[in-house]
């Protein structure tokens, strides 16, 4: 298993991959759709990252980094294959994310959640994401709000 850069031909698996798990528990909206129909434009043209998690050539996983206007990045579009969950790949994911950011000497990482989504919330909070109030969001299913200060 190897973490590496997105690739443009990576497009794809990081859209099935995310389709897969938003589909299962919530609905596809319309943000959704804008960024995983043009993650290079979206993300990685405006200063962001993508990591995907490779198992001999095949995405199993991923993880995006948004530039946002303070420095930070927001943590976004991360999933792994369900067959792989519980096998510490998200953690995995997270740390390239923090250690990415850190290397950009960002001030934080902020993402947007769902309280149903147990283990997500219990790796977030492991790895030092604190909750935050509740802000404005594009997503209907965002209830849940942190950061991590770097």
């Amino acid at each position: 298993m190897e973490i590496v850069d997105f690739a443009p031909e990576h497009g794809g698996a990081f859209k099935a991959l995310n389709e897969a798990w938003i589909a299962k528990y919530f609905v596809l909206e319309a943000k959704d759709r804008e960024v995983l129909d043009d993650p290079d434009g979206k993300i990685i043209a405006k200063g962001g990252k993508i990591f995907m998690a490779l198992e001999a050539g095949h995405a199993v996983g991923c993880a995006a980094l948004i530039a946002m206007p303070d420095g930070g990045y927001e943590v976004a579009k991360m999933t792994v294959s369900e067959d792989l969950r519980g096998s510490g790949l998200g953690r995995r994911l997270m740390q390239a994310c923090i250690d990415a950011a850190r290397a950009e000497r960002a001030p934080r990482l902020y993402l947007e959640t769902n309280s149903s989504l147990a283990p997500a919330l219990g790796l977030y909070r492991a790895m030092g994401f604190r909750d935050l109030a509740p802000a404005e969001t594009p997503y209907a299913r965002a209830d849940v709000f942190m950061e991590l200060r770097l």
